[in-house]
């Protein structure tokens, strides 16, 4: 057995309801893991979390959360999260390390009056809030393996690994800034090391790559720098994630077909995250 991957939001920047974006979705980020032994984990809580939330029946084990960053869009379903309003739930929310504030009062900037009407602190749930610099921990059965990588803000990508079976998630991501990813040296390019070898890559592909001059040094990837990165990582299975919201669902599958012909021998997939997507990576 392997990990059980679910797609609960693939989108970017901000929510894009409407028939147009129907067939990808229109949540902001939000995966789910399923480890070998039941062990749910998270990463990000955009709008995907919403309904993540109420489709799942919830037991004993706690509810772990890994937050890549604090931009809106990762962090905006999180009250809607309803396993947050079970006073039976333990749900653990990790996130990037800052010297200043602690976790809780940051993501208390945007859960507060009068943005928010309900305190993140009053929570009924049994919520703990912690954060990680690049380290390494078990979860479980699995490990886990955080690191900062480029984008604006500080931003985590993470690398799961359980029973053999990696899936390393970089949803916001500019690995090509400065530099080109076919020439530069390995400790150089961002997230590189996070990703080596892994059987699942989620990658930033927000842009084509006739519109990412015009946006470098936001924080994302072009869809053929997130291919070349791949390759240079020797991933096996890649899924472009983070659509732009003004990529509708012809636009996507325009890019879809671009990039799956770009599969080869050793990275063997390459396709787009939609909402409700599910799978195993055995």
């Amino acid at each position: 057995m392997g990990i059980r991957v679910r797609f609960w939001g693939a989108r970017g920047s901000i929510p894009t309801p409407g028939a147009a974006m129907a067939r990808y979705g229109g949540n902001t980020a939000c995966v789910e893991l399923t480890l070998s032994d039941g062990t749910e984990v998270i990463l990000d809580a955009g709008t995907g979390i919403r309904e993540l939330g109420l489709a799942r029946e919830r037991g004993p084990k706690p509810i772990h959360v890994l937050l890549t960053h604090l931009h809106f869009d990762h962090i905006q379903g999180l009250m809607f999260f309803a396993p947050l309003f079970n006073p039976d739930c333990e749900v653990r929310v990790t996130g990037p390390h800052d010297r200043e504030r602690p976790l809780l009062d940051r993501l208390a900037r945007y859960i507060s009056a009068p943005l928010a009407p309900v305190e993140i602190r009053e929570l009924p749930a049994q919520v703990d809030f912690a954060t990680t610099r690049t380290a390494t921990w078990m979860l479980g059965p699995a490990r886990i393996e955080a690191c900062f990588v480029n984008h604006r803000g500080p931003t985590l990508g993470y690398r799961i690994t359980d029973a053999g079976v990696s899936v390393c998630y970089l949803p916001d991501h500019e690995p090509a800034l400065g530099q080109r990813l076919d020439r530069g040296e390995d400790e150089w390019i961002s997230g590189l090391a996070l990703a080596r070898d892994a059987d699942l890559l989620i990658h930033d592909g927000q842009y084509t790559e006739a519109q990412y001059p015009a946006h470098a040094g936001w924080g994302h990837s072009s869809v053929p720098d997130a291919i070349a990165f791949a390759r240079r990582a020797g991933v096996r299975r890649l899924a472009l994630f983070h659509h732009d919201p003004g990529h509708d669902d012809a636009a996507l599958d325009r890019l879809a077909a671009d990039a799956g012909g770009q599969a080869e021998a050793t990275l063997e997939r390459i396709e787009l995250a939609r909402d409700g997507a599910a799978f195993e990576v055995a």
